[in-house]
Formats: C-alpha cells, structure tokens, sequence
C-alpha cells in the first residue's frame, strides 16, 4: 500500500488538513452570504473569484515549484489560504468575504503543489493510484469538516473560519517539519512571471492527447460545481435542509469517497482498465446530476449524492493520472498546473451558472444544466475509445 511510504504518508497528512480546513466553512459560506443580504448572483460571482484569481496563479506557481521546489512554494500557498481564512473570521460585509477569497485565490493553490509532488514520487503506473490518495483525503477531510463546520456556523460563523485557520497552521507545520523536497533548484534557470500566460496552455493544447484529457477534466469540474456550489441553497429549497443537515449530507459524500478509494479503485483499475472505468464513470456521473431535477425528498437525494460521490471518486483520480503520464517528470508542476488552471475556469464558471439558475428558475434546474454538460464528456470519451480501437 502507498501510505506505507514515509512520503505519501506525509503529503496524505497535509492533504487532510488542507481538506478539513476549507471544508469546515466553505459548503456554507452561501448560507452565510444569504444572511448578508446577498442574492445567489452575487454568492456566484463571490464564490467564482477565488477560482478567478487561482486560474491567473495556478499555472505560476505549478512552473515556480518546478524551478524553486515544491515546498517553498507549497508554504506561501498554505500562508495565503490562513490570511484567507482569518479575514474571513472577521468578514461583516460581502467585500471583506469577496476580499478573503480573493486572497486566498492568488497564492493558494495548495493542490497544485501537492499532486506535482504525487507526481514526482510516483511511477506513472501508479499515478492514477497516487492521485486516489488524494481522493481519500478528500473523503476524511469531508467526513469531518462539514458536520462540525454545520454545527459551529450555528453558534457563530466565525467560529468554523476560525478553526480553518487552525487546521492551516497544522498544515504549515506539517509542511515545515515533516516534507522532503523532491526537486533540486536549479538557480541557472529562468522563468518569466506574467499575470496571464497562455504560453503553457498553448503548448499542452498542440497535443491531441493531452488536449482530450484536459477537456474532460474542464467538463467534469464545471459540471460537478455547478452543482457543489448549490449544494447548500438547492437542499435548502427543494428539500428543506439546514446547515446541520447539510453537514451530514456532505459527512457522508466523505465517507462514500474514503471507502471507494481506500483500495477499491486500485481493484477496479486492474481488473477493468482505465479506459473503461471513464466510460462508466462519466455516464453514471451524468445520470446522478440529472437526478437533481426530479429529487425532492430526502430518500432520492441520497440515492443521487451516493451515484454522485461514486462516479466522482472514481473520475477524478482517472483523469489527472491520464493528464501526469502525458507530461515528462520534469515539467509534473507545469503540466498539472495547467490542468488546475482550467479547473480553476470551470470552477469560475460553475459557481456563475448554478446560482444564476436558482436566481431565475426552481432549483432541479441545475441538474439538468449540469447534466447536459456531462453528457458532452460521455460523447468524448465515446470517441477516445473507438479511436484507440482503430
């Protein structure tokens, strides 16, 4: 098993606290922002502007830890997301909400750093399995942080940001005592900064492969947050939930991802492939977003997170060890900052689309948006397979 080497075990560490921090507080910032008086537009526009400013940052900081190292790098991302999380502690008015995400987006792109260092500790037989690692960090940190996160935001909602900023401290000194650095600075080479540099977007786009890989990563992450982003107003409308059911709902999205990935996934890709896995992932992920639109009870909502949380867990990992294998091991950082850069549009997008929808029309109508955008990667998935077949 992975974890059994100091060094997963290590990244899989911080990867927990990371998760655990933002997912004490963010599922409900939307709520919170409902209380300031914010319509679901502009809780959109709030939540896209974090993944606005990482879109301009990731790619950045992907290429810096490539040249720097992976740690100092990975250590000024961990201090942004602290002041993020601290100001948000404070935040009374919806500018120093959208300010704290702001911060957060521009040096925060912790993931970015951890899957590059995945990346270079692992074979890339054993990416797709590395990046599950991930996955079961995900699962942990939401098993947990979203139930006590729903049960603080009732006391206060300072007081989830507040342990967030908590869990970040953890996560610095974690970084700090325990990761090896895994790259050698080379002080010879040189990389110009630029606020949008489309030159490595450009390059990986040439490459048809690569391309498809990151397309499906751009589908699956617009899709996923047009829903994720109204997770909170969609059950508080349509179903009636509060935040501390809320917290429940996403506890158990967690511990349906800890035991899919704890080692079933690694099953699955032996036994059937990748390449199937995809395909069936995919069409169930489309299948459970267009669930939402006729959901509205708490039996066939959990029946439509459960479909959710399965074909996620499985996809994820797939198609960011699809897009590693396509990158040397010298440019892991530049190549999955790339992807995270486009995720980080979808994750702009998403937000936008989802509570603009809830704004104008009943809430089922994000499944059937985000359902249509799914079925886009279904189609190419489809063609990826009868091309690999010719």
């Amino acid at each position: 098993m992975l974890l059994r080497d100091k060094r997963y075990l290590t990244i899989f560490l911080i990867q927990i606290t990371e998760v655990l921090g933002f997912s004490l507080i963010l599922p409900f910032l939307p709520l919170y922002a409902e209380e300031l008086g914010a319509s679901p537009l502009l809780i959109g526009v709030v939540l896209a502007s974090f993944s606005l400013f990482q879109f301009l940052s990731a790619p950045i900081l992907g290429r810096l830890s490539d040249l720097y190292g992976r740690k100092p790098i990975l250590i000024i991302s961990q201090i942004s997301t602290l002041l993020g999380f601290l100001m948000l502690g404070f935040a009374d008015t919806m500018f120093l909400v959208f300010l704290s995400r702001a911060i957060d987006g521009i040096f925060g792109s912790n993931f970015t750093v951890t899957q590059a260092y995945l990346s270079d500790i692992s074979s890339k037989e054993e990416r797709s399995a590395a990046f599950g690692i991930s996955g079961i960090a995900f699962g942990i940190g939401f098993l947990f942080g979203p139930a006590i996160g729903g049960y603080l935001v009732n006391i206060s909602f300072s007081l989830p940001a507040f342990l967030a900023a908590g869990m970040t401290i953890l996560t610095i000194i974690l970084t700090v005592t325990l990761l090896r650095e895994t790259i050698k600075p080379d002080p010879q080479r040189t990389f110009q900064v630029k606020i949008l540099d489309t030159t490595q977007f450009k390059k990986y786009f040439k490459n048809n492969y690569v391309r498809t890989q990151l397309l499906k990563q751009f589908i699956f992450t617009l899709a996923s947050f047009i829903f994720i982003t109204s997770l909170a107003l969609y059950a508080n409308r349509q179903i009636g939930l509060d935040s501390d059911h809320i917290g429940y709902v996403l506890a158990y999205v967690g511990l349906i991802s800890i035991i899919f990935r704890g080692g079933i996934l690694r099953m699955l890709i032996k036994k059937f492939g990748e390449s199937l896995l995809q395909n069936v992932g995919f069409i169930t992920f489309t299948i459970s977003l267009l669930l939402l639109a006729f959901v509205n009870n708490w039996i066939g909502f959990i029946c439509m997170i459960t479909l959710f949380s399965i074909s996620s867990g499985l996809l994820r990992p797939l198609i960011i060890g699809a897009i590693s294998r396509a990158g040397s091991d010298k440019e892991q950082g530049a190549i999955i900052g790339v992807s995270d850069g486009l995720t980080s549009v979808a994750q702009i997008i998403g937000p936008l689309v989802g509570n603009t929808l809830l704004n104008y029309f009943f809430p089922g109508i994000i499944g059937i948006a985000a359902s249509l955008i799914s079925l886009c990667a279904v189609i190419l998935v489809y063609k990826e397979s009868r091309q690999t077949k010719a």
